[in-house]
């Protein structure tokens, strides 16, 4: 075997075909380097694996009935007692050089009936270190994918075990390599809304080596592919940042997203106030109304102004022998069927399935559970509104915990209250008139926008438009994930009864059976 004449070949031809093949995105093809190793040689190759007998790739004209009768020399060769060796198998002259330098070695075989030059031996021997070079970057980019899925799936562990309210199990998860931010007393959540297109890049533009992101932590969000949830420490958020300006000092992490937003039309981030780890989940809902603000105000990003919660301003101890009551047919339950309900206040049901990678059927079976043991129909807007706040006033549950009243009071008599009657005044007051009109419409049409605008003899679009507007106004999510739904049930419900128009029951019984909430 000669290297051919009148070709391109040694080393700068086996450049131009590496580099040819490092311009795709495609790993490495061997058996091109071999066919390329072929047309300037006149040999046939075959890359054998370190068993002596497997052929990872080779030429097609390579010979491999004569590789039983090479097995000993391979032995010796992919153990490391040599590095290269020339013999005869029959009719055939064989060249191999061993690739790489780990125990179990592949063997790079050359075969020809003629003994191969000092030229073609030195191109066989440069060859197969490119071969091992792009076999190990191969790995490596193997590896580094692994790290990156790895390293992905640990943040979203800590995310999840802090939304559950967990903080000691997020660091015992992260046991050895604890991120900072599970050491913050502590956090806000920042919610970045992206192209889904660009997620992967801003999360690993800003990952250090351990896998997190400097004293903060960026996870790709698992029910919305746009969405990019950032949990950052405390101490380096501003304090806040009205209006929908940035305000305040910033840095780090939160600097470098607001910049990412001012960049990049048609992002926007919504910034929750501060809490402790344990109450991470609030600050999530608390980011999730601040964007729905932030997609329609200038600049695009809103940081949560501390706003009442109606929970907050119902007399306490009736409400909280009410929502025990309420909910106490829950505690017969699997709490599996219990965090699902939860979940479903505040998402859509196909969202609770893919963030607890359940199927629809099985997150419909536990719902199914709930709905027989409440009475209620969690279609219903209305119905959902209801366990919503009986959630919110009971805190995590605990079985059969007496009430302290004997009778507790309906929903009904609680939304009469003045507190209440002020709370909706308030919640409702930024609403112009007929975005006011279309909310009412859509809630009785049970949010199914297409009837709400038969209702209003209006279309779709501008009904979705409104309730786009009416998000900005009231800082509420209502057409994302649906977590602000339930306060404009309740805000409608009290100010609409409290005027007289209303002629609507107490909306802790079930109403009608509606359709899925959609826009």
């Amino acid at each position: 075997m000669d290297v051919a004449r009148g070709d391109i070949g040694g080393p700068d031809g086996l450049l131009r075909e590496v580099r040819r093949q490092a311009s795709r995105r495609d790993e490495p093809d061997t058996r091109e380097i071999l066919d390329w190793l072929h047309r300037h040689t006149g040999a046939d190759f075959a890359l054998v694996a370190e068993d002596g007998f497997t052929v990872d790739s080779s030429t097609a004209g390579f010979p491999r009935e004569i590789l039983p009768s090479l097995a000993p020399l391979l032995a010796r060769l992919s153990g490391g007692q040599l590095a290269a060796a020339a013999t005869r198998a029959g009719e055939w002259n064989v060249h191999c050089e061993v690739l790489g330098v780990h125990e179990s070695r592949p063997v790079l075989v050359a075969v020809a009936r003629s003994a191969p030059s000092p030229e073609t031996v030195a191109l066989i021997s440069h060859t197969g270190t490119v071969i091992t070079l792009l076999r190990r970057a191969t790995d490596g980019e193997r590896t580094w994918r692994g790290f990156q899925y790895k390293a992905r799936q640990v943040r979203f562990g800590v995310l999840s075990a802090l939304l559950a309210g967990g903080p000691v199990l997020a660091r015992r998860m992260t046991t050895g390599a604890v991120p900072p931010l599970l050491k913050a007393e502590r956090l806000r959540v920042l919610l970045l809304h992206c192209s889904p297109a660009d997620r992967d890049r801003i999360v690993r533009v800003y990952q250090d080596p351990s896998g997190y992101h400097g004293p903060d932590l960026m996870v790709h969000c698992p029910v919305f592919k746009e969405h990019v949830i950032c949990l950052i420490a405390e101490d380096t958020v501003a304090g806040g940042g009205g209006g929908g300006g940035p305000g305040g000092r910033t840095g780090g992490l939160a600097e470098e997203l607001r910049r990412v937003v001012r960049e990049n039309p048609g992002y926007a981030m919504g910034i929750s106030g501060p809490h402790p780890l344990g109450a991470t989940a609030e600050a999530y809902g608390q980011a999730a109304h601040a964007l729905a603000a932030a997609r329609s105000t200038p600049g695009h990003v809103v940081s949560y102004q501390g706003q009442t919660l109606l929970d907050n301003v119902l007399p306490r101890r009736p409400a909280l022998a009410w929502a025990r009551t309420f909910l106490r047919p829950l505690d017969t339950l699997p709490q599996t069927s219990v965090d699902i309900t939860r979940l479903l206040m505040s998402m859509p049901r196909a969202a609770v399935a893919r963030l607890l990678d359940l199927s629809r059927n099985t997150v419909t079976a536990h719902i199914r559970r709930a709905e027989r043991a409440l009475g209620l129909d969690l279609a219903d807007v209305h119905a959902r509104a209801a366990v919503h706040l009986a959630l919110a006033l009971a805190g995590p549950l605990t079985a059969h915990e007496p009430d302290e009243r004997p009778t507790p009071p309906r929903l009904e008599d609680l939304l009469h209250s003045e507190p209440a009657a002020a709370w909706a005044r308030t919640f409702l007051l930024p609403l112009q008139p007929r975005q006011r009109r279309t909310l009412q419409a859509w809630i009785d049409a049970n949010t199914d926008g297409q009837q709400a605008a038969r209702r209003l003899g209006i279309s779709r679009n501008t009904v979705r438009a409104h309730l786009r507007t009416a998000e900005a106004h009231l800082r509420r999510d209502l057409l994302t994930a649906g977590a602000g739904i339930h306060d404009v049930v309740h805000a409608l419900h009290i100010s609409t009864t409290a005027m007289g128009t209303r002629k609507g029951g107490d909306s802790s019984k079930s109403a009608q059976a509606g359709p899925t909430p959609r826009v």
